[in-house]
């Protein structure tokens, strides 16, 4: 695609999907709160760190299946590639492991392949979605050096019984199913919430790549996006024993199965196993209210994300001598139905914060953690097992010296058992030049340790032939320096923010291709990669950009237009000649847009309407190898029909057509595509809504960010 193409279009249409945090319209609503930026409430304009908004009213008239398609359309810094190792997220040039995703503020536990399965997110239980952009290192620790993604979801505030159920179907088999049962008695509430998501898969392109000089394979039977089926139960309980205090358990059940079809061409489509992953967490802990302001909170939690090989077919696999740490032979045969454990990670972490009002207009946020992680891969682990704990502490001091000025600045001392010491360091600001006027900066540092894959895990992949990958014990921690300055005007109905930023990565670690005469002796054996990948710390690398949004209302009416400017630079080694290279960051596009025009009316107490039209487009995305990804363009029409509203039950009937214009990307199978999407689909949700029972204040929201204050559609 044209570049200057997407511009002009992007611009012409005045229009956007880009919620930014610091322009809600706020004429038929609450004022919002948000959390993420400083791990404190603060009101959305008031915000002393740039924070990003998909509220409410936003997800609900947008009925997105899942948070990727979710994200990739209401905001324009993420683009996705689904496949069967996850989600492939990546926000302003940097990838998924860069990005640290929150459920409730609590970090996700999904890793497929250093991909996070994103479908542990039942979207039908998303109340807002709260996105903070650049290194927060200081006050989350390791990961967050591209942003944080906090998904917040729905709590049952009101007193008595609630039942949900929701089920949408659309095309290739797609069906996603949401219950939720509520008990909320006095004291004591109670959450069981339920999700399944099916599809059946689709295959763009029977076309494969070859290597070498093989022809290309025409009738390859490998599809786009496999078959696949996952479920989730989840639990919350909470009690409240005075007004001070609130207690909660809560915990999860997650599985999913891959299906892989099979074909006739050995190291292309011949598949002999399905995937099958079990996640499992449990948490608990409380928040105790010292005054209107000032809290203390303790949250402990464990999690586990297990990765299995279910055979369909006789396999002879490898075995593998734990004790010495090294592939031998010979093979042995798995039967169909057998399974064999991959990787199992498990996780345990502690948190505590305090905060705190002090004099001077100061506000204090202390707080504690250790991280514990674990994981056992017998078959990609040389020794089978290896472990890793982060101990840390961090404090923060928001102050307002005048009115019209905000200076936010925090420390984080971190602990690593195999790196040693880090400190990580913030510093941002906020100036009101007048009510409608506001301009923020910020400089901070993040920083990243190895993760356990990325330090011992090995494995292969079959994409156009067998492609090795491996860890690397001697990677070094991973540093960062981000800058970012901002203007936002807002008046009226009329909101516009403009921001720049610039990330400076040291040591950043990449996949790079290796000649595999330096990959271990028993791998090339037993494997005769076509390909060889490792681990390794490139010297620098960059990323800048520039985000514009704006968004308009008129009575019923709501525009508006978002646009991001990325460029990304990195020096890397390149081991074949010895040389240092300049490279670009995979999966980086130059320039990304969204828009969207939404209109709602209530012609009576039993019927609303809701229209939305939705647009996203990306220019072409570059790769170091196995070609470049298409730019695109994908636009959505969506309908949403609130019917017979009574004092107890809420019907809700959406109906929608996505990428209208049945744009598909054909580029064979092992080359990298821009898009995923089969095409145009069509899709209906059905959704009953039960509640009896009065509506209660919260107590807590003034401390929690787990209960806020959001923006609801009347």
């Amino acid at each position: 695609m044209n570049s200057k193409a997407l511009l002009v279009g992007a611009f012409c249409m005045l229009l956007s999907s880009n919620v930014d945090a610091q322009t809600v319209v706020q004429s038929d609503s609450l004022p919002e709160v948000v959390v993420t930026g400083t791990g404190t409430l603060h009101l959305l304009k008031d915000a002393p760190v740039q924070t990003e908004v998909i509220n409410q009213r936003m997800l609900k008239n947008f009925s997105g299946k899942s948070i990727d398609e979710i994200l990739s359309s209401l905001t324009s810094s993420f683009s996705f590639n689904e496949d069967d190792m996850g989600s492939q997220m990546q926000m302003n040039g940097l990838g998924n492991s860069y990005i640290l995703v929150l459920i409730d503020g609590k970090r996700i536990h999904g890793d497929v392949g250093g991909q996070n399965d994103l479908s542990l997110i039942d979207p039908q239980n998303i109340e807002k979605i709260e996105i903070v952009k650049g290194a927060s290192s200081a006050l989350y620790g390791s990961d967050a050096i591209a942003g944080v993604v906090n998904i917040i979801t729905k709590k049952h505030r009101q007193e008595g019984v609630l039942l949900e159920n929701s089920t949408r179907v659309g095309s290739y088999g797609d069906l996603r199913q949401h219950n939720a049962v509520g008990l909320n008695f006095g004291k004591f509430s109670s959450l069981t919430n339920f999700q399944l998501q099916h599809s059946d898969g689709w295959q763009n392109t029977g076309t494969e790549h070859t290597v070498g000089t093989e022809p290309p394979i025409y009738d390859s039977r490998n599809k786009t996006v496999n078959r696949h089926t996952n479920w989730q139960v989840a639990q919350r309980f909470t009690y409240k024993p005075t007004d001070r205090l609130e207690l909660y358990a809560d915990g999860s059940i997650y599985r999913k199965r891959i299906y892989r079809t099979s074909g006739k061409y050995p190291h292309y489509d011949v598949k002999t196993w399905d995937m099958e992953y079990q996640n499992a967490s449990v948490s608990a802990g409380g928040t105790y209210k010292l005054n209107a302001t000032d809290f203390l909170q303790l949250d402990v939690d464990w999690n586990r994300h297990a990765y299995y090989y279910d055979f369909t077919a006789t396999t002879l696999v490898e075995d593998y001598d734990k004790s010495a740490g090294t592939i031998y032979y010979p093979y042995f045969p798995y039967l169909a139905g057998q399974k064999e454990l991959q990787s199992d990670q498990q996780r345990t972490m502690a948190n505590l914060k305090g905060v705190f009002s002090l004099p001077y207009n100061n506000k204090l946020n202390v707080g504690a953690e250790y991280r514990y992680d674990w994981l056992k891969a017998p078959t990609r682990v040389r020794g089978g097992k290896a472990h890793d704990y982060t101990q840390s502490v961090y404090v923060q001091d928001e102050w307002n010296p005048v009115d019209m000025l905000n200076i936010t600045a925090g420390l984080r001392l971190n602990h690593n058992s195999s790196f040693g010491m880090k400190l990580t360091p913030k510093l941002s600001a906020m100036l009101k030049l007048s009510n409608d006027f506001r301009l923020r900066a910020s400089w901070s540092q993040g920083f990243k340790t190895p993760a356990i894959r990325e330090l011992y895990y090995s494995y292969v992949r079959q994409m156009s032939g067998t492609y090795l990958y491996l860890g690397n014990e001697n990677l070094k921690p991973q540093s960062s320096n981000y800058y970012s300055m901002s203007a936002e005007y807002t008046h009226g109905s009329l909101s516009l923010t403009l921001s720049g930023y610039y990330n400076k990565l040291d040591n950043m670690i990449a996949l790079v291709t290796i000649p595999n005469y330096q990959a271990p002796d028993e791998y090339i054996i037993l494997y005769d990669p076509v390909k060889t990948r490792q681990y390794k710390n490139i010297e620098t690398a960059k990323t800048y950009g520039l985000d514009f949004n704006a968004r308009y209302s008129w009575r019923e009416l709501t525009v508006g237009l978002g646009y991001s400017y990325l460029d990304t630079r990195a020096n890397q080694y390149d081991t074949t000649h010895d040389r240092m290279q300049k490279v670009t960051i995979d999966g980086m596009a130059h320039h990304k847009g969204n828009v969207f025009a939404m209109w709602g009316h209530r012609f009576s107490n039993d019927y609303r309407l809701g229209v939305g039209v939705y647009g996203r487009m990306s220019s072409k995305r570059y790769y170091q190898i196995d070609g470049n990804g298409k730019g695109y363009q994908l636009w959505r029409v969506t309908t949403t029909h609130d019917l017979g509203h009574s004092k107890t039950c809420d019907y809700r009937l959406e109906l929608g057509v996505d990428n209208i214009f049945d744009y598909v990307d054909r580029t064979p199978h092992g080359l990298h595509l821009g898009t995923t999407t089969p095409g145009r689909t069509v899709y209906a949700t059905f959704s009953i809504k039960f509640h009896k029972g009065k509506k209660i204040s919260n107590k807590f929201k003034s401390n929690n960010y787990q209960k806020q204050n959001t923006n609801e559609e009347d």
